[in-house]
Order: structure tokens, then C-alpha cells, then sequence
């Protein structure tokens, strides 16, 4: 592994064209993990109901929190391959992948196990509604029996996308996302399986994704150099020192934000089973949105850690700039169409007339969630990239439990605005990383901070 073309190209200033490029694959990626959501939600509407969208909807957010582990170490590994790469410190690197292998797949199989075990527990703390239960324990089960071919795949997108290749986890999700759909029509409009149809559906792609995804790895082992040898998955000291540091605050990051949300939508989900599917539709029409937020956000923090790991600190507030212009474009253009349209929009996924109706009421909330989308991944990029795992803790302390919590709580109960109280404190919640970022960014001291990797060991 030569000196990477991300930091090539960002000397020579090529800052857009880099950002585009690498995004891309990344921005299509998520476009795809988006299209199989959606796919989902939709079959569930036109085919369940509106109690198969809140059992689709609580469910989501019982994952997304049971996934911190993974999202948390896997963008910690993401950017810690990608200092090591930009430092051309490749011993290390290879004693990364190893361990963070061994480490999240140890996770996996702990978490998987601790879901089934307390999952009506679980349905309980969220005040799941009678009538969505049996679909959301039905979802929850099988998807927890498959966790380990979840954060499998995340943990090989981080390391590829740490080398500068985003080009091949987009191929390996294209593939889940075709295997999805068909069998998504097929266990749910064919043979009625409801919610057990979806769960399948999803973890049979993500099977598939995942084993793809860890031959080519194996086929180009000497390109990227791990051998896949038993001794190169033991757990290094070196390696897992740096990974807990910045990975600790990356998975209190994930667990205090999805624990909030889960926290909020227990609220929301007392208002009755059409309040949960609204707020299940409205989540998804902001993760369509936010597919390019999310695509450039991960790009900027490779980027901003290859920058930072070869000093070329000048080129940060550049790849800043694209992101925050590209993220405005989309959330305005977003913002415009569902105005003009509503219930086009938002009868993509369902013709519950009841859902359709609370819809209207809905799009303020949904405007402050693309606004919220477009401003928050430049400052996350910046965070992440720079490995400053003390503010990523405060970002996540702040944004999820004491914003989103008590502006929920406080607008909700205490305003006595209701179940639009608790939509307007989570989406307001959603501009903190923004406001920390940009105080952080103006300080300047991303620029003087010590290396995440341990830049006095530049030569090991």
C-alpha cells in the first residue's frame, strides 16, 4: 500500500472531485440500504397495515440500538485505518482489522444472545401497542438470530472504506438490496408471511452481502495486507488501545442517540398505533433524504482522517465546504417537493386514511429533520475524522440524552403539546452536533491535537 490517492489527490486541491468520487459509491450505498428499507415499509403498508408499520417501526429502533456496538467500533475503526494508511503505518494496520474482527464479532454473538433473551422485556419498556406486538416480536426475533451477519458486513465496510474503497461495499450492497426486494414480494405478497416474510428477507440478503463481501476480502488479502492466519485475529494491545479510546465515545455516541429515540418513541408509541406509523414513515422519508448526508459524511471523515494523518490540515475546511453545500442542495430540493406534494408523498406508504390525515401536520417536523440532516454530517465528519473522542462523548451526552430527552419531555409534557411535542424535541435535538462541530471547528484545535493513532510511533 503506496501513499493513498485520497491524500494524493487532496495536495494537489482536487477537494471536490475527491469528496464526489469517493462519496459516490457511498452516497449509492446508502441509496440502496435506503430503496431495501423503504421496500420494506411499503409491502408492510400495502400488504400488513398500519399495525405491520409501527411493529416495522419499533422494531427499527430496537435494532438501531442494539447495533451501537457495531456502528460505534466500526466508524472508530474506519478512522483509525484511515490516520494509519495516511501515516503509511501499514504493520499496524493489519493488526486493526485483525482485532477489530475478533473484538465486534464477539460483540455480535453476546448481543444477539442478550436480544432474544430479554425481547418481550424489551417490547415492554418500549409500551409496544397490543395490536403491533406479535408483529414486532415476530420482526425483532428472527433479525436478532442473524446479528452476527450485521455487524460482519459493518465491520468490512469500515476497513474498506478506511483504505479508500468505497466502491466495493456499494457492489456487495447492490446485491443484498435485489435479494431483498424479490424476496421481501415473495415471503410477504406471496406466500403472507407478514413481518416473520420481512425479518427473513432482510437477514438472508445481509448474509449473503456479508459472505460476498468476506471472500473478497480473502481473494485480495496480500493487496490489503491480512493474511486471514489465526495468529493475525488475535486481539493486539497496540491495535485495541486506540480502538477503545476512540471507540468507547463512538458507541455511547450511537447508544445515547438510539437509546433517546427509544426513550421519545415510547411516548409516542401511547399515543396509539397510528402516531407509531407516522413517525416509522417520517423517519424513512428523512433516511431518504439523508442517504447523501450520511454518504458524505462518511467520506469526509476518511478523508479529514487522511488529512490529518499526512498534515495537510489545509485541506479540512475545503472538504467541509463541499459537504455543507451538496447536503443544503438536497435538504432544500426535499423540502420543496414535499410541501408542493404532501400526500403524494406520503402516500407512497400507506392509504390509511387515518396516518394520511396526522401527515399534514407532520411536514414542520419534517422540515427541521432535513434541515437537522444537511447541517450535522460536516460537523461529524470533522469530530470523527480528527479522533477527538472527548468531544464526540460530549456531542453524544448532549444530543442524546439531555436534548433530545428533555426538549421531548419538556415540549411534550410539560408544554402539553402532545405527541408533536415529542416530534419536535427529537428534531430539534438533531442540530447539537452541528452547533458543538462549528464552535469546534472555529477554536482550531483540530489542528493542533494529538494523533489517535500515536503519531510518535510513526515509524512502527
Amino acid at each position: 500500500m503506496s501513499k493513498n490517492k485520497i491524500v494524493r489527490d487532496l495536495t494537489s486541491g482536487n477537494v471536490t472531485w475527491t469528496m464526489i468520487t469517493f462519496a459516490a459509491p457511498l452516497f449509492l450505498s446508502s441509496l440502496l440500504q435506503t430503496v431495501y428499507n423503504v421496500t420494506d415499509m411499503i409491502i408492510v403498508g400495502r400488504f400488513v397495515g398500519k399495525e405491520g408499520l409501527g411493529a416495522v417501526s419499533i422494531g427499527t429502533d430496537i435494532l438501531h440500538f442494539l447495533c451501537f456496538i457495531a456502528m460505534g467500533f466500526s466508524n472508530a475503526g474506519q478512522v483509525i485505518i484511515s490516520q494509519l494508511i495516511g501515516a503509511g503505518m501499514h504493520a499496524r494496520v493489519r493488526r486493526t482489522i485483525g482485532t477489530l474482527f475478533t473484538f465486534l464479532g464477539a460483540g455480535a454473538i453476546l448481543i444477539s444472545v442478550f436480544g432474544l433473551i430479554f425481547l418481550d422485556n424489551m417490547l415492554d419498556w418500549v409500551n409496544t401497542p397490543p395490536e403491533a406486538r406479535a408483529y414486532t416480536r415476530s420482526y425483532l426475533g428472527i433479525c436478532l438470530a442473524g446479528m452476527i451477519f450485521i455487524y460482519g458486513y459493518n465491520i468490512i465496510s469500515a476497513i474498506l472504506r478506511g483504505m479508500g474503497d468505497s466502491r466495493h461495499p456499494f457492489i456487495f450492497v447492490a446485491v443484498s438490496v435485489v435479494i431483498n426486494v424479490i424476496l421481501d414480494i415473495l415471503f410477504v405478497v406471496k406466500f403472507g408471511w407478514a413481518l416473520y416474510g420481512v425479518a427473513l428477507a432482510t437477514i438472508i440478503s445481509q448474509a449473503v452481502s456479508f459472505f460476498w463481501a468476506l471472500i473478497f476480502l480473502y481473494r485480495n488479502r496480500v493487496q490489503f495486507g491480512f493474511h486471514f492466519t489465526l495468529q493475525e485475529f488475535a486481539v493486539s494491545a497496540d491495535a485495541l488501545k486506540p480502538l477503545i479510546k476512540l471507540g468507547i465515545p463512538m458507541v455511547i455516541q450511537s447508544a445515547a442517540i438510539t437509546f433517546s429515540m427509544l426513550f421519545v418513541n415510547s411516548y409516542i408509541n401511547t399515543y396509539g398505533v397510528v402516531a407509531t406509523a407516522m413517525t416509522g414513515i417520517g423517519n424513512k422519508l428523512s433516511s431518504i433524504v439523508n442517504i447523501v448526508n450520511i454518504a458524505l459524511s462518511a467520506a469526509g471523515s476518511t478523508m479529514i482522517g487522511q488529512c490529518i494523518g499526512a498534515e495537510k490540515y489545509e485541506r479540512v475546511p475545503k472538504v467541509l465546504k463541499v459537504s455543507f453545500s451538496i447536503n443544503g442542495a438536497i435538504a432544500f430540493a426535499a423540502g420543496v417537493v414535499t410541501v408542493l406534494f404532501p400526500r403524494t408523498v406520503f402516500g407512497i406508504f400507506t392509504t390509511d386514511a387515518d396516518v394520511l390525515k396526522m401527515s399534514t401536520s407532520y411536514i414542520p417536523v419534517l422540515m427541521l429533520l432535513f434541515g437537522g440532516g444537511a447541517l450535522r454530517p460536516p460537523m461529524t465528519s470533522l469530530i470523527n475524522g480528527s479522533g477527538n473522542f472527548k468531544l464526540n462523548l460530549a456531542v453524544a451526552l448532549l444530543d442524546g440524552v439531555f436534548m433530545r430527552i428533555c426538549l421531548s419531555m419538556l415540549l411534550g409534557l410539560a408544554v402539553g403539546y402532545g405527541v408533536y411535542g415529542f416530534w419536535y424535541g427529537h428534531a430539534l435535538a438533531g442540530f447539537t452536533p452541528f452547533v458543538i462541530g462549528g464552535v469546534y471547528f472555529l477554536s482550531g484545535n483540530w489542528r493542533t491535537r494529538k494523533y489517535i493513532i500515536g503519531k510518535n510511533q510513526l515509524k512502527k
